[in-house]
């Protein structure tokens, strides 16, 4: 557990665990994700958690979130616990792009 400040996100990555959050959303979104070509897309999970981090924390930008997320593990930890390290990495080093892509290819499917 971290800090009494981060109980809510420690919590809550409880809660999407137990529900099995990760595996039933990567299962619903399965068809919108292309196949092996290219660099790897950020998992469904951990998409949703950066647009619910960017709402709670009242930051309205990509490049925001990709900042926030740069300055404090226990938000990192919350985004991508365990075995998502790697889209974590992703994301930080990179967020606006990743995020605009992401984005960007949710406005296509519509």
């Amino acid at each position: 557990m971290g800090t009494p400040a981060n109980a809510f996100y420690d919590r809550l990555n409880q809660v999407l665990d137990q529900h099995h959050f990760d595996r039933t959303l990567e299962h619903l979104c399965r068809r919108y994700y292309k196949g092996r070509r290219g660099r790897p897309s950020i998992t469904p999970g951990v998409y949703f958690r950066v647009l619910l981090l960017g709402y709670w924390e009242g930051v309205d930008s990509e490049r925001g979130i990709a900042w926030r997320l740069a300055d404090s593990l226990s938000l990192r930890k919350f985004i991508a616990p365990g075995h998502r390290r790697p889209a974590m990495g992703r994301l930080v080093e990179d967020g606006t792009e990743t995020l605009h892509r992401a984005r960007h290819r949710k406005r296509q499917m519509v």
